[in-house]
C-alpha cells in the first residue's frame, strides 16, 4: 500500500492503522524527518519503507512508484493524501499562491494516480485508489477560494477516473473530510493579509471536530468496501446536504447552522 502525506495528520493515522493490520507500506512525504517518525511509530518498521517525495514533481512521484514496486513487488492500494490548506480572499491571494495550491492538491493527486495506475492494473487482483478532497470540495467557502478550487478539481478528477475504471480491477474512492484535528492550519499557506494565529485558533477550536484516528478508520472502511464517496464528520455531511438541497443558496444553510452552533 502506498500513502502520500504520511508524515502527519490523516496520512500518519492511516499509516499507523494499516501497520496494525499488517500491511506492507510505502510511505511518502516531502518532509523526510516526519515520515521517518511515522515509520518508527508503526507496529513493525520492517514492513515499512519511507520515501521523500514532492508530489508536484513528475519525476519524484514516478520514482516513488517504481521504488515501491522494486521494494515490495506489487502495489494494490494508493491513498493520494498529500495536500496543503490555503486561507485568503481571492483579492489578497497572489497568482503564485493559486499555482502552488493547485500544484500540490490537484496536480499532486494526478501525478500520483498516473504513476501508480499501471502497477495497480498489473496486480490482477482487486485494487484501490483513494483521493482526498474536502468538505469545501463540495461547497465553496469564503476566504478559501484557492483551496476549495483545488479540492473541487480533485473531486472532478476522482469521479471521472471512477467512471473510466468501472469495468477494471480498480475501485476509486473519493474522500471528503470535514474539520479534522491535525496540524493542517499550522502548516497552511496564507495570503499576506491573513493572521496565522487567528487561523489556527479558529480551526482548532471551532472547526476541527473529528480526530485523525477516527478519520483514518472511516477512510479505510470506505476503501475496503470500494465505496465511491466517503464523507468524514458532521460538517462534511452538512456540506453534502446543503449542496444537494439548496443548490446555489447552500451558503444560507451553512450560515444558519453556524449561528445555531
Amino acid at each position: 500500500m502506498a500513502v502520500t502525506g504520511a508524515g502527519s495528520g490523516i496520512g500518519r493515522a492511516l499509516a499507523l492503522e494499516l501497520s496494525r493490520r499488517g500491511a506492507l507500506l510505502a510511505l511518502a512525504d516531502i518532509d523526510m524527518a516526519r515520515v521517518r517518525e511515522t515509520r518508527e511509530m508503526c507496529s513493525t518498521s520492517d514492513d515499512v519503507e519511507v520515501f521523500q517525495v514532492d508530489v508536484r514533481d513528475h519525476d519524484s512521484v514516478a520514482a516513488f512508484a517504481s521504488d515501491t514496486i522494486e521494494r515490495f513487488g506489487h502495489c494494490d492500494v494508493l491513498i493520494a493524501n498529500a495536500g496543503v490548506l490555503h486561507v485568503g480572499s481571492v483579492e489578497s491571494t497572489s497568482y503564485s499562491e493559486f499555482d502552488d495550491v493547485m500544484a500540490i492538491n490537484y496536480f499532486g493527486t494526478v501525478n500520483c494516480v498516473k504513476a501508480f495506475l499501471p502497477h495497480l492494473r498489473a496486480t490482477g487482483r482487486a485494487a484501490r485508489i483513494a483521493t482526498i478532497s474536502s468538505a469545501v470540495g463540495l461547497v465553496g467557502m469564503p476566504e478559501h477560494a484557492a483551496y476549495s478550487a483545488s479540492k473541487f478539481a480533485v473531486r472532478g478528477f476522482a469521479e471521472s477516473l471512477r467512471a473510466e475504471l468501472a469495468d477494471t480491477n480498480i475501485a476509486v474512492t473519493a474522500v471528503y473530510p470535514g474539520g479534522i484535528r491535525t496540524s493542517i492550519a499550522r502548516t497552511a499557506l496564507l495570503a499576506a493579509s491573513v493572521d496565522r494565529d487567528e487561523v489556527v485558533e479558529r480551526f482548532e477550536n471551532r472547526v476541527a471536530r473529528t480526530d485523525a484516528d477516527t478519520a483514518a478508520g472511516v477512510v479505510l472502511a470506505g476503501v475496503e468496501a470500494g465505496r465511491g464517496r466517503v464523507l468524514i464528520g458532521a460538517d462534511a455531511w452538512l456540506a453534502e446536504i446543503a449542496a444537494r438541497l439548496a443548490g446555489p443558496h447552500f451558503d444560507r444553510i451553512v450560515k444558519a447552522v453556524a449561528r445555531m452552533a
